[in-house]
């Protein structure tokens, strides 16, 4: 049997302390071309220390017997001349840099590979492509772009350009242009510098011919809060309208549930949602109720959204190539239409809906004993805001004040287990708007975390826990396919420099292993909650993590704690959900194996259409912060600076949480910012600068188009 990665907190006891160099090797041989970790390597050698192992490890790195692929991963370091040959072939997903160069994440192989601007042929950031291999470049591998298997993205935002025999429209792909040549008269009315979405219809075999395209949006050439946020989605190559196919089938759905005799009837137990005011579509519901033997049911009902979107249908492809819905400041954009997001899937209040659920039985020591998994049709009876929960638990009363008590008694229980198990606690800052009728930002805030909140997420993370385990455990000699969330160790690099960071601001923190990472941090955590000046070193911190990603290939989730983990809880808004559901139901009562290429070139896409969403989101919240800073030209504000670069410092307003940059070159003295970049210092005199010093920021100027306020440091 395949033995997996061991998160940190695992229980199992490995009797050996001494291996040979011998068993190593053989382990790095048996994985060719695969990165493996100190963790899983100790699995492997059924050893319970890590020190001996490292310097195994350091030892055949200097006899080239090894490569260090990454921090904390090492892989066989095979002949140059094994990789050569157009027999190596790959397909991944291209991962765009600004400079015009790209990384190529293949299935099949640890290391990304690099590929050079003139190697891409046409392809763009998200396509799905295959990729001969040819040499190693820098110690990873490098390659070239041989066929292009699915364009992430058709549709662009360029500038319309009328010239006497011929129109085009110029699109900017990081530093480098693309002309698209129009191919017939525009049925919209555009003119010369007008911004425009424009569809690619015909792509250049080779980089030296021809793009053609159409218009498909008329954006304007003047700037609006409509034209940057569809602007802002175009460039992440998000659809701004479902396809006349998809909507027509989410219209055609009936409105009654036809399989009711086939699911777990909940109807008459009281089930109730709790979402944000605002929500429309309501992903889940808990439910409460006591079985025949007086034990407590608490019931994870999650919107049963593979009943509607039916694989390989023209809503399914659609869904899948969103990815998942887009929350930008002033909109949402659904992964789903609305007849499906905002009606049939959604939890509704009063009405039967078709979920797929989560039933866990406990004791009267508040300890799960017993759980279930199956479809079930549920009634809710009550639809909870976040801030209403949390009043009826502050005041001790209130509409089903004993049933929401309950669970918030059990869920801070399960919360405790866990962080005990190694999971970090981290509360990141979002920053809200409150906009008037014409979508001018008029107050920014920071978003309020309640009991509430907490009491909804360790019901969701209990559940897709227990689902991932589910599946691990169908079939352990022979895994199924499946979607796992994974969460791999922080970089070790970065870590040492935070650390050192760390201890210049009195917070002493170990590093030596994962469990003493996730106290530290933790301990850091529970430090920036009583101390304001604190609280810029978390989002340093959550700089060193990996980003969590969906994967076939279940490594564990490293910040949760969970050896298992998957995403189950939201499928109206994340395709990866919709896929959990469609495998674990078919492997409910039978054994299903989909195909593992497939489910992991839909992993790939998936996650990186999840960090596409994250980047418009991120632009929408700059674009109105700019907007709402424009207000402010002139005026002084406290601020503490969160980083720094050869050109800017930059700092966060205290008040409105928005980032100003700072040139260096309007200081009179010279600054030079050390390689560490988390210190500066003047040419001239003994000033310092530091990551997060307070400092005071007078505002100059701000553009929303390039999202970039400005300013200049005031002397106190």
């Amino acid at each position: 049997m395949k033995k997996k990665k061991i998160n940190k907190g695992s229980k199992i006891q490995h009797p050996k302390t001494k291996f040979k160099t011998k068993d190593l090797l053989t382990i790095f041989a048996e994985h060719k071309g695969k990165a493996l970790g100190v963790t899983s390597l100790m699995n492997k050698l059924k050893i319970q220390k890590a020190a001996e192992l490292m310097e195994q490890l350091d030892l055949l790195t200097k006899k080239k017997l090894l490569l260090k692929v990454s921090p904390g991963k090492w892989a066989i370091n095979e002949p140059k001349d094994k990789i050569k040959g157009k027999s190596q072939l790959y397909e991944g997903v291209v991962d765009m840099a600004r400079a015009g160069f790209a990384y190529i994440l293949c299935k099949g192989i640890k290391q990304d590979i690099f590929v050079s601007a003139r190697n891409l042929a046409t392809a763009q950031d998200g396509d799905v492509v295959k990729v001969q291999m040819d040499r190693l470049y820098t110690g990873r591998p490098e390659g070239k772009v041989v066929e292009i298997l699915h364009r992430s993205k058709t549709q662009f935002v360029g500038v319309y350009r009328e010239h006497k025999n011929h129109k085009l429209v110029v699109v900017a792909q990081g530093q480098q242009f693309i002309e698209i040549q129009l191919q017939a008269k525009s049925k919209h009315s555009v003119k010369d510098f007008d911004k425009v979405i424009v569809e690619i219809t015909h792509w250049p075999e080779r980089r030296s011919d021809t793009y053609r395209g159409k218009i498909l949006k008329v954006l304007g050439a003047d700037a609006s809060v409509e034209m940057e946020m569809e602007t802002i989605l175009a460039e992440q190559g998000f659809l701004l309208e479902f396809s006349p196919t998809a909507i027509e089938e989410s219209e055609a759905m009936p409105d009654e549930i036809t399989d009711i005799d086939q699911r777990r009837d909940f109807r008459d137990l009281l089930s109730f949602t709790i979402d944000p005011v605002d929500a429309k579509d309501f992903d889940d519901a808990l439910s409460v109720s006591y079985n025949l033997d007086g034990q407590l049911e608490i019931g994870v009902h999650i919107a049963d959204v593979s009943y509607y979107v039916k694989e390989n249908s023209a809503l399914d492809k659609e869904a899948l190539k969103r990815g998942n819905s887009v929350y930008l400041v002033d909109r949402v954009v659904p992964m789903l239409p609305e007849r499906l997001s905002n009606e049939l899937c959604s939890l509704r209040p009063n009405e039967d809906k078709a979920c797929f659920a989560v039933v866990f039985t406990f004791n009267e020591k508040q300890e799960i004993i017993h759980h279930w998994i199956g479809r079930t049709v549920i009634h809710s009876q009550r639809r909870f805001a976040y801030e209403e929960v949390q009043a009826i638990l502050d005041q001790g009363r209130g509409e089903l004040h004993t049933e929401l008590n309950l669970l918030n008694t059990l869920a801070k229980k399960i919360k405790k287990e866990r962080l005990a198990h190694g999971a970090i606690d981290f509360d990141s800052e979002e920053v809200r708007f409150k906009l008037d009728e014409n979508k001018k930002p008029v107050e920014l805030y920071v978003k309020q975390r309640f009991d509430a909140h907490m009491l909804i997420e360790e019901f969701m993370l209990l559940a897709n826990k227990f689902v991932a385990n589910f599946m691990v455990h169908k079939n352990e000699n022979k895994p199924i396919p499946f979607v796992y969330r994974i969460h791999d160790l922080p970089d070790e690099s970065k870590l040492e420099d935070f650390m050192l960071f760390a201890k210049e601001m009195g917070i002493k923190m170990d590093f030596s292993s994962p469990t003493k990472i996730a106290k530290s941090l933790n301990y850091l955590a529970d430090q920036a909650r009583q101390k304001e000046e604190l609280r810029f070193l978390l989002p340093m911190a959550i700089r060193t993590m990996a980003k969590a990603e969906y994967s076939p290939e279940n490594i564990g989730h490293y910040g949760l704690g969970f050896e298992n983990y998957t995403h189950f809880t939201s499928p109206i808004r994340r395709y990866s959900d919709l896929m959990v559901h469609r495998i674990l139901f078919a492997n409910l009562h039978k054994e299903k194996r989909f195909d593992l290429g497939k489910i992991d070139l839909e992993c790939l896409h998936i996650s990186s259409q999840e960090r596409k969403a994250m980047e418009a989101e991120r632009e929408s919240t700059k674009y109105f912060q700019t907007v709402y800073m424009q207000e402010f030209i002139g005026k002084v504000f406290d601020a503490r600076i969160t980083g720094m670069n050869d050109r800017n410092f930059y700092v966060e307003i205290l008040e409105s949480k928005c980032e100003c940059s700072i040139a260096l070159n309007a200081f009179e003295d010279g600054i030079i910012v050390e390689k560490s970049r988390m210190i500066a210092r003047s040419s001239l005199t003994e000033k310092t600068y530091k990551i997060g010093s307070r400092v005071k920021v007078k505002i100059t100027s701000a553009y929303p188009e390039d999202r970039e306020v400005c300013g200049q440091l005031v002397e106190e």
